[in-house]
């Protein structure tokens, strides 16, 4: 049966804890580290510090999933358990070198970039696997991960700032999306409510259907696209080379790769 420990349980934790369970990890064998967890699965330990983390409790894996700023303070006190168990850390910023030095050098570390839409089972993670980190440990790892969506890897630890600018910030962009179309539908003289409900129905309803169709995001969108109709007179100003989302997307992502690679120090 597989062990795991979870550091820290908020919304990301307590999301992934949830698809464990319904993938049949048995919550006995699941500790949470969190001071401030609450209504938590029944039979899952639930403690307020690492020391009382029981002696004969050796976790095939351990999830940090602390915020990036406190991490180096939460970090120290699970080094006694390098060696034991691979380290799986969800923190934005932090690269493998990061935990290395508090955790120990021959620590096996896995770095994730999970995002929000885990919380419905749609999410997807990117994984980059420390030079320690065994095949069978990967295998866990993605069979855990894959409980709330999708998994990738890369071999590049350096592209994980651009894989944050894109799927771990991403889902705000989407939901930044719907707020100005709502916002336009309003200006355009429709009821504030209603703009919202089109919105929110029109957003979700088109990532579903990019989800299920075999057709690239491209030909989709050109198949609602009709010459010289409504939408491709919208498009003509979306789409503009200087002052469109093109344009603004790539100087979207690259302030937020910038600033990832800030966070790593």
């Amino acid at each position: 049966m597989t062990k795991v420990l979870l550091v820290g349980c908020g919304k990301m934790g307590s999301a992934m804890l949830a698809g464990w369970l319904e993938q049949g990890i048995r919550p006995t064998d699941v500790v949470v580290v969190d001071p401030h967890a609450q209504g938590l699965p029944d039979g899952v330990t639930v403690l307020g510090d690492a020391d009382l983390i029981p002696k004969t409790f050796t976790p095939d894996i351990t999830i940090l999933a602390v915020k990036p700023q406190v991490m180096a303070d939460v970090l120290p006190a699970y080094a006694r358990l390098a060696g034991q168990t691979v380290f799986l850390s969800i923190a934005a910023g932090k690269p493998v070198a990061f935990f290395r030095h508090h955790l120990g050098h021959d620590a096996a570390i896995i770095r994730a970039m999970p995002n929000t839409p885990a919380a419905v089972g749609r999410g997807i993670t990117v994984c980059f696997a420390g030079a320690s980190v065994t095949a069978e440990a990967c295998v866990l790892a993605e069979k855990l991960l894959g409980a709330v969506g999708e998994v990738a890897w890369i071999t590049d630890e350096s592209q994980m700032d651009a894989v944050t600018a894109v799927s771990g910030s991403g889902p705000a962009y989407v939901f930044l999306l719907a707020e100005v179309m709502a916002e336009a539908g309003i200006k355009a003289g429709l009821p504030a409510d209603l703009a919202h409900r089109l919105a929110r129905a029109t957003v979700s309803g088109g990532g579903e259907l990019l989800r299920q169709s075999p057709d690239s995001a491209a030909q989709l969108r050109v198949n609602v696209t009709s010459p010289g109709g409504t939408t491709a007179a919208a498009l003509a100003v979306l789409m503009d080379a200087d002052t469109g989302m093109p344009p603004l997307m790539e100087q979207a992502v690259a302030a937020a790769t910038k600033r990832g690679k800030e966070l790593a120090g």
